[in-house]
């Protein structure tokens, strides 16, 4: 009994020590995200699950619905470290990421990806991550993370995006 409980604690003692720096830390800092989109109302009713590529901005002067601003800013809001997209992806998911540019964050620059089509692309080191797959992946391999996600809920077709 006692040799059993003794290898009993020597695993768990291995699998802790195992799990020790697993622990994913983007390069980009997290500043805080909160904003609405309710897409039943105003422009943002276009903005459903079927229209892939479509996506919402959220920068310094409000919300641009695919580059066109349709709400100002509110001083509630908050837009992250580099300003904030909300993506439909390929599998009609929203999914929202920082536009800050890891690569660059991880050289002590902020830059903020522009999205051009299903790529958010940052104008400093040319990276493209691919918002289309819903993961926000490098795809020229000068990066070697991802953009930071930001958590949405969908609640009844209200969009909530907080961090």
């Amino acid at each position: 009994m006692c040799r059993v409980y003794s290898w009993g604690c020597i695993v768990i003692a291995l699998l802790l020590c195992s799990c020790q720096g697993t622990t994913f830390s983007s390069s980009v800092p997290r500043y805080p995200v909160y904003f609405n989109i309710d897409t039943r109302q105003g422009a943002f009713v276009h903005f459903i699950p079927t229209a892939v590529t479509s996506y919402v901005l959220a920068k310094d002067k409000g919300l641009y619905y695919n580059d066109q601003l349709v709400q100002p800013r509110l001083d509630v809001h908050a837009y992250g470290y580099g300003g904030v997209v909300v993506y439909i992806d390929i599998m009609g998911n929203y999914n929202a990421y920082d536009l800050a540019c890891p690569y660059c964050a991880g050289r002590g620059m902020k830059r903020s990806c522009a999205v051009d089509g299903i790529y958010a692309v940052c104008p400093e080191c040319g990276e493209q991550y691919d918002l289309g797959s819903g993961t926000a992946v490098p795809r020229n391999g000068i990066a070697r993370e991802s953009m930071l996600r930001i958590p949405v809920t969908n609640s009844g077709g209200n969009l909530i995006i907080r961090q």
